[in-house]
């Protein structure tokens, strides 16, 4: 919920939510070791009347709202912006919350309670409330409630969730007994080293896999809780299957399943040929579920006496906050891929039991070849070796071999281990396309590279394409002179038209607005006399678009246009400027940030539009259907708006032109000229909500798109 309200304030990028989760971990973390201090000084009476204290102040900060000061994110340390705008907001009600779950099974306990033996069943139980609260919110209470009515519920639940505690805690101070921890710490083992790094290390494994999970998912739908649910929803309902009595798996089953949810991750990692995003979106989180299962149960099995309980999920959350950390900051900094996935997969295996049987001198052995050749291949990848573009087979071929070999030799952990990590090296490899250059942000990962016939130069950010440039004519000489647009740009596609629409009913251009930089191939429909100026959100964008030596737009048609760093929503309306044009043409890989797309967008949009200026809109996108949302925030607003989708024209083998869905918005219809004669057509909302910042339907864009390709519409 509050990862929802931060999304507009810095560009809806899928890594909020993965910073995120670095704090509700370091939250946790914190909450825990004060549940651990607080159990081991005092007796239950006591202890509740200090949490109580604590839970009282926390109220007053409710409602939950953004902390004043975080208006606008920074140009630089966003992550820690992030952090600090977390905690200044909501840090403590969530610790004080997560306090809550050790000291009551610390309690209960202490309670006397014929099954107070074994205490853990109530975490099981926590995390089963924290399952259902999760997997409702994208499914009831997004779709029903606007965010300002989920906040007043949330503040309520708060309240209510108090008054249950306080019951709690008069039931347990009255039995009169002291906590389970001062009673029978002296008689409980005391945990050793090696099992205090175990508890962290299995917990950390699955707490930075679901960030890392996460974020693969988001970047290529949306930045949105409807996603965002999916791997955390299934990260607890491990703990609700693994703590309790019997588990709803058995724990020797789900190890035996550990090397198949590696292979099958490792059979679909190819950059060459991968599934649908549904086959895909299915192997990930059914993978990670079986991870998740397998050390959580290892976690569950090593388990210390109720004594040492706080101390157990003080540990373990000190796991899930280092997980957190490498996953969701570490990583972004010291790779340039999404390296930390398969990291942590291989880390897994290396988690389970039996993997350094015979010591590790007999792991080196049997896993080196497998670490040698993997090795090799990486650094051919680190040289820029040119493949041929004939390898796209072999390689996959290579791939499932090695599929099949790991399923041979999953009884041998260190074979295996050696085998995974040379098939995850071999599954980087890329014939189809030679790397020039390739840098990670807080955005993602952007890749400069060169198709097979080594003519076009692309900018790639997940699975999108941001734009491409003939670089080389059909017989290897260099292209000279002003380059020309291609992909969705291309002249005499939909956004072109819509470009000189717009010129030829307001007679010129003065000021032009462009959401979203790309390789700036937009650029070049700029004429002589028109005053363009881009809006982009990612420094490392602007890096590449402007070094000549990998894209040539904007030194030839526009080295004089100024781009503005920062969210579109805060400079875009804080410019002084009105604009006769705005084009938004913002992706983050196949996401389109839906904080652009809101009634309150859309408002300030307007403000800096002349009275017969357009707005174009590029949604081609392969998982949303934007059409209707778009309309009825265009409607809403007093504009009309006409849609156009279209596959470029005699298009060839050699050509880098791409289909382009695209809604344009006037104030009036006789803006955009004869440009609805074109093909475009009147786009109807019908009863459609509008999306605003306080509400927006993703689930159903998700829906439309899929069942409209299933009807053929």
């Amino acid at each position: 919920m509050f990862a929802k309200m931060v999304l507009p304030r810095l560009g809806g990028a899928a890594a909020i939510w993965s910073v995120a989760m670095v704090f509700f971990q370091t939250a946790l973390l914190l909450g825990y070791a004060y549940a651990h201090l607080l159990s081991r000084a005092l007796s239950p009476g006591p202890s509740a009347l200090v949490h109580l204290g604590l839970l009282a102040i926390a109220a007053i900060t409710l409602p939950v709202s953004i902390a004043h000061g975080f208006e606008a994110a920074p140009q630089q340390g966003l992550e820690f912006w992030l952090l600090a705008l977390f905690a200044a907001s909501i840090g403590l009600p969530f610790v004080a919350l997560a306090a809550t779950a050790p000291l009551l099974q610390n309690w209960f306990a202490a309670s006397g309670h014929p099954q107070a033996a074994n205490p853990y069943l109530l975490y099981a139980a926590s995390n089963l409330g924290s399952f259902t609260g999760l997997l409702t919110y994208p499914f009831v209470v997004e779709p029903l409630f606007t965010l300002h009515t989920q906040i007043r519920i949330w503040s309520l639940g708060y309240f209510v969730l108090t008054g249950l505690i306080v019951a709690a805690a008069v039931v347990v101070a009255g039995a009169g007994k002291s906590t389970i921890s001062r009673a029978s710490a002296d008689t409980a083992a005391a945990p050793t080293i090696a099992d205090r790094a175990m508890w962290t290390v299995l917990a950390a494994i699955p707490a930075g896999l679901v960030v890392a999970v996460t974020a693969a998912i988001s970047v290529d739908l949306a930045a949105a809780p409807f996603l965002w649910v999916l791997p955390l929803s299934l990260y607890l309902l491990t703990f609700v299957a693994i703590f309790r009595e019997r588990a709803w798996v058995a724990h020797g089953r789900v190890l035996k399943l550990v090397p198949f949810a590696a292979v099958a991750l490792v059979a679909t990692a190819s950059m060459v040929v991968r599934p649908y995003i549904g086959v895909l979106l299915a192997i990930h989180l059914a993978s990670f579920l079986v991870i998740a299962l397998a050390c959580h149960g290892e976690l569950y099995r090593r388990r210390p006496q109720p004594a040492r309980l706080t101390e157990f999920y003080l540990w373990t959350s000190f796991g899930g906050m280092i997980g957190g950390l490498f996953a969701g900051l570490i990583a972004a900094h010291i790779f340039n891929g999404i390296a930390e996935y398969p990291i942590l997969v291989l880390a897994a295996l290396l988690a389970m039991p039996g993997a350094f049987a015979g010591g590790l001198d007999r792991f080196l052995r049997q896993s080196g070849p497998g670490l040698a050749l993997a090795a090799l291949i990486l650094g051919i990848m680190w040289l820029h070796v040119r493949m041929p573009a004939h390898a796209a087979m072999p390689i996959e071929i290579t791939l499932i071999v090695l599929a099949g070999v790991l399923v041979l030799v999953r009884r041998q952990p260190a074979v295996f281990f050696g085998l995974a990590v040379l098939a995850f090296a071999i599954a980087r490899l890329d014939p189809l396309f030679t790397p020039i250059e390739q840098v990670r942000s807080f955005f993602g990962v952007h890749r400069v590279v060169e198709d097979r016939s080594g003519q076009f130069r692309l900018l790639v950010h997940g699975t999108t394409l941001h734009g491409a440039e003939r670089v080389r004519n059909a017989d290897g000489t260099p292209v000279s002179g002003r380059p020309e647009p291609t992909t969705y740009y291309y002249f005499g596609g939909p956004i072109s038209a819509a470009i000189a629409a717009a010129r030829t009913t307001q007679g010129r251009l003065a000021n032009v607005a462009v959401v979203g930089l790309g390789t700036g191939s937009l650029a070049c429909h700029r004429h002589d006399g028109e005053a363009w100026t881009y809006f982009e959100l990612d420094p490392q964008v602007v890096r590449i678009a402007r070094d000549p030596a990998l894209f040539r737009f904007l030194g030839e048609c526009g080295a004089d246009i100024p781009i503005v760093l920062g969210d579109a929503r805060l400079t875009l309306t804080a410019s002084a400027e009105r604009y006769d044009l705005i084009v938004l043409d913002a992706f983050s890989s196949d996401s389109i940030p839906v904080h652009l797309l809101t009634r309150e967008a859309f408002a300030g949009y307007l403000s800096h539009l002349t009275d017969h200026g357009i707005i174009v809109l590029h949604i081609s996108n392969r998982h949303l259907a934007l059409r209707a949302p778009a309309a009825a925030v265009g409607v809403a607003e007093g504009l009309v708006a006409f849609a156009k989708a279209q596959l470029p024209p005699d298009m060839t083998d050699n050509d880098m032109r791409s289909a382009s869905d695209v809604v344009v918005f006037a104030r009036d219809e006789k803006d955009l000229g004869d440009l609805p004669t074109q093909g475009w057509t009147r786009v109807d909302p019908g009863s459609r909500a509008v999306w605003t910042d306080d509400y927006a339907d993703i689930l159903s864009a998700v829906l439309d798109a899929k069942l409209g390709r299933w009807l053929g519409r």
